[in-house]
């Protein structure tokens, strides 16, 4: 069984804007990657994003880009939760980001993510990063509807 989850929220805002919030450093700074991000989100790029919470930047690998529709990443999977390398230096999941324009000039944001193991470590991990893209859309929604940051303080 692949080990996958999906996220989706609604945002009062139009697709560009909702699109851009992700892929310019400079927004998704205000309400995501407390730390900063480093890098505009770009087919072929590799961005570096650092949280707070969870010191240390690190490299996101963007293979795809389509503006106002579509991003997907590869990132480094925590230790032991991808067994498709022999090191596990390499082990990575993907994150496929959609953005779907609604009637009532909304946006939909879905976020997939997969590529953990079918084991308990790989169980935990997918449930801290559904938990953390969860966050993510909920604290852009804040960020980009009324200018309130709610990542500030409250992992450390």
């Amino acid at each position: 069984m692949e080990v996958r989850f999906n996220v989706a929220g609604r945002i009062a805002k139009p697709v560009h804007e909702v699109f851009e919030a992700v892929a310019n450093p400079e927004h998704l700074s205000h309400f995501f990657t407390t730390g900063g991000a480093k890098g505009r989100i770009e087919t072929g790029a590799t961005v570096m994003w650092d949280f707070h919470d969870f010191p240390g930047a690190f490299p996101v690998w963007i293979e795809e880009v389509i503006p106002d529709e579509k991003i997907v990443l590869r990132w480094q999977a925590a230790e032991g939760t991808i067994s498709s390398t022999e090191d596990g230096s390499n082990a990575m999941t993907t994150v496929e980001m959609t953005f779907t324009p609604l009637e009532d000039d909304r946006t939909l944001v879905e976020i997939i993510e997969y590529g953990w193991d079918d084991s308990e470590q790989g169980y935990e991990a997918a449930f801290g990063n559904c938990v953390g893209w969860t966050g993510m859309l909920a604290a852009m929604k804040a960020w980009l509807e009324y200018g309130i940051n709610l990542r500030e303080g409250f992992y450390v």
